[in-house]
């Protein structure tokens, strides 16, 4: 399980970078990347810091996955986790911020 940056659709904001507990991103060209994907702890954390949804978490057939991939969109402190699997089709769960990492 790793992270996917999507240099398309990276604004440059550094927002991923400053959050990333593993020091894992930095910015190359005004665009966020991962410098060492295989050390990626999976923690999400950049993907809830990414405003346009560039940033996803890959996982893999390894895990149980089967190449789907999960991106996270903020509306105030709604978090809405999205899931696109490999044949196109999504699903998404809503979930307040507040009380995410409560448990």
């Amino acid at each position: 399980m790793s992270i996917e940056i999507r240099s398309e659709q990276c604004i440059g904001c550094g927002r991923c970078r400053s959050i990333c507990p593993g020091s894992l991103i930095r910015l190359q060209q005004g665009k966020a990347e991962i410098l060492r994907p295989e050390r990626c702890w999976g923690c999400a954390s950049c993907l809830k810091e990414c405003p346009v949804q560039a940033i996803a978490l890959y996982l893999g057939e390894d895990i149980g996955g089967l190449g789907g991939r999960f991106t996270i969109r903020r509306t105030g402190t709604q978090l809405h986790w999205m899931l696109t699997n490999p044949d196109g089709s999504t699903k998404t769960l809503t979930v307040d911020s507040r009380s995410a990492n409560k448990y």
